[in-house]
């Protein structure tokens, strides 16, 4: 351990944060590698060691003969203070050297908020936060996850962009970096190279020019790049790799326990989820490998808890199936089983009494908007009687709290809409009243709205957010109709909301943005304690930059989006036309009932494995 960190460790937050040395962490000697990648996640230990994704990709790498692959989070602030103090450069978990002599740094993000942090790392690595800064092969700075379906605003800082589920591409891009390495190749030869493997995309070797309204005027490729980069995924999740053997944190973390994945994409088409679009298509991995990697997991970690995780879990055919395929385990173990979130149109007292045996305290629902017009216009496919069923069954059965999602600032929502959410909850409190054997134990019901933020390759891009004042005027509106005590109402914070609309559907002209205000201080921006809503509107008005004209413009049908470059498998085509049934208040059938013709299934070379 470096004499710095002895004497930093007492004085910050959470030392187990940053020493490493937790059960199932790779080690390697470094005689025997040729390859080290640090593999880093913009926010906190907490949050990084909860992402499966990030998981998966540490086994992956670290499967590779002469690759090892390291942890990297980023510091608390008491943290990054002491280590700025003494010089200190940011270190990877395993082996405590600096992340800037590693030869690959990779980037998981997952939000849009992460950007600064990123800026923020590489800079405490002591690497030049700029592309056109790095001249060397080495370190290679690349990114993936969901954020980075709109890389463009981050295009001055990132070398390579992984679209798409990382277990092949990731492979390749590392095989390539390798043999350029060892003959000798320039920078310049190996990212015209690396633009050649499908899912990679390489800004620098795009030319971007703009109308004088702003809007994109046209994306040029250069160096034979290609027009379009269409995201990666794994065909068959059968022979995907599964972290069975996972890393136990040494501190608390916020998902301590197994993650279960049961099944990639969704068949349900909410208009307004980018996650449903961009990770189609539906892929199902067998329930008889589910319950081996769920066994496995358990007695490899010793955890009591498993979340059986997907987009819509409950839509996994054989569920059922899989928890009593599980239950002598589970209960031999003391195993509890738990489903983030629940549809409320195909939840059962079936499926409840599968779901956390003697630990009923809590279900999640989404019904998103309170009325069933606008619940039509997203595509929510829910109603209110399912909801109110799914709600009778779960307090007959024991629960005695239910917690209420929605969203406000929809397309087309009125208050009529917003005031329905008070009514809905009232509803679901008469069903406690009706159902609950045991009243005696009250009951509590949670409402919780965020703000609706426009994401690209959604039915909802061409649209804009709704004004910051017009959101907080329906947070007021909704939180005055709520009469009743033993409902609670959360709403999102909406300075947030209004950067991540302004990041998720900006260009190139917001690089500027985030170097500016990066060195104004933005660090972990996801976090209420570090976030300044003032320090990013200094930062647009010193670059000239309106925010307002990424976050609240409605675009043409024909505009180019800074986005364009990149395809998730879903045509822009069907996006549109799923925006015009929205508009006309129409819905369409989940991909089980009939096929929408997204496109996705292209990219398994047929029908999707729905």
């Amino acid at each position: 351990m470096d004499k710095r960190l002895e004497r930093i460790l007492p004085r910050v937050q959470k030392p187990a944060r940053y020493v490493g040395g937790e059960y199932n962490a790779v080690i390697k000697n470094k005689a025997e590698v040729d390859t080290r990648i640090a593999f880093c996640f913009p926010d906190t230990y907490e949050i990084g060691m909860s992402n499966l994704g990030m998981r998966i990709l540490y086994g992956v790498m670290n499967r590779m003969e002469g690759v090892w692959c390291e942890r990297v989070f980023a510091p608390w602030g008491d943290m990054e203070e002491e280590m700025r103090r003494t010089g200190m450069p940011l270190f990877a978990l395993e082996s405590g050297d600096p992340v800037g002599e590693f030869d690959i740094i990779a980037f998981s993000v997952g939000y849009e908020m992460a950007f600064p942090g990123i800026l923020n790392l590489l800079d405490l690595s002591g690497v030049p936060i700029r592309t056109a800064d790095r001249t060397g092969l080495t370190p290679l700075v690349i990114a993936g996850g969901t954020a980075m379906y709109n890389p463009e605003p981050m295009a001055d800082f990132i070398d390579v962009v992984s679209l798409g589920e990382g277990e092949y591409v990731t492979e390749e891009l590392i095989e390539l970096h390798r043999k350029a390495r060892r003959e000798g190749w320039s920078r310049r030869a190996f990212l015209t190279q690396a633009a050649q493997i499908p899912g990679l995309y390489v800004p620098s070797l795009y030319e971007v020019d703009y109308h004088e309204d702003g809007t994109v005027k046209a994306i040029t490729p250069k160096e034979g790049a290609p027009a379009q980069v269409t995201k990666r995924i794994v065909p068959d999740l059968d022979e995907s790799y599964f972290p069975v053997k996972t890393i136990v944190p040494s501190t608390e973390i916020v998902q301590d326990r197994v993650m279960l994945e049961l099944f990639r994409g969704c068949i349900r088409g909410c208009r307004f989820c980018q996650a449903g679009y961009v990770y189609r298509p539906v892929r199902n991995r067998s329930s008889e490998l589910c319950a081996r990697y769920c066994v496995d997991a358990c007695d490899d970690s010793g955890y009591q808890e498993v979340t059986l995780s997907s987009l819509s879990t409950s839509d996994y055919p054989p569920l059922t199936g899989l928890c009593d395929a599980l239950e002598p385990f589970c209960a031999q173990r003391h195993v509890n089983l738990s489903l983030p979130s629940l549809r409320a149109d195909n939840f059962s007292m079936e499926l409840m009494q599968r779901l956390a045996k003697g630990r009923k305290s809590g279900l999640t629902f989404a019904p998103e908007a309170g009325t069933q017009r606008l619940r039509d216009v997203i595509n929510k496919n829910v109603t209110q009687e399912e909801l109110l069923r799914s709600c009778h069954t779960a307090f007959a059965g024991g629960y005695n709290a239910v917690k209420l999602y929605f969203m406000l600032g929809l397309p087309t929502e009125t208050d009529e809409d917003v005031l329905a959410i008070a009514d809905l909850a009232a509803r679901v409190m008469h069903e406690w009243r009706e159902a609950a054997p045991n009243k005696n134990r009250g009951v509590r019901i949670t409402v919780s709205t965020s703000w609706f933020v426009p994401k690209p390759y959604t039915a909802f891009q061409w649209v804009g957010q709704i004004s910051k004042e017009e959101y907080e005027r329906r947070v007021a509106l909704l939180r005055d109709a709520i009469k009743t005590k033993t409902v609670t109402y959360n709403w999102h914070d909406s300075e947030t909301s209004v950067i991540e609309a302004v990041l998720a559907r900006g260009d190139r002209k917001l690089c500027k943005v985030l170097e500016t205000v990066w060195r104004k201080g933005a660090r972990l921006d996801a976090w209420e304690e570090y976030f300044s809503y003032d320090r990013w509107q200094e930062a647009f008005a010193e670059c000239g930059v309106d925010p307002s004209f990424y976050a609240n413009r409605q675009r043409p049908a024909d505009e180019i989006f800074p986005w364009e470059t990149i395809s998730c498998g879903v045509t822009k085509a069907y996006l549109r036309r799923e925006y015009e049934k929205a508009a006309a208040g129409v819905t369409t059938p989940d991909c089980r009932t009939l096929c929408g013709g997204c496109g996705a299934n292209r990219l398994t070379g047929g029908a999707c494995r729905v």
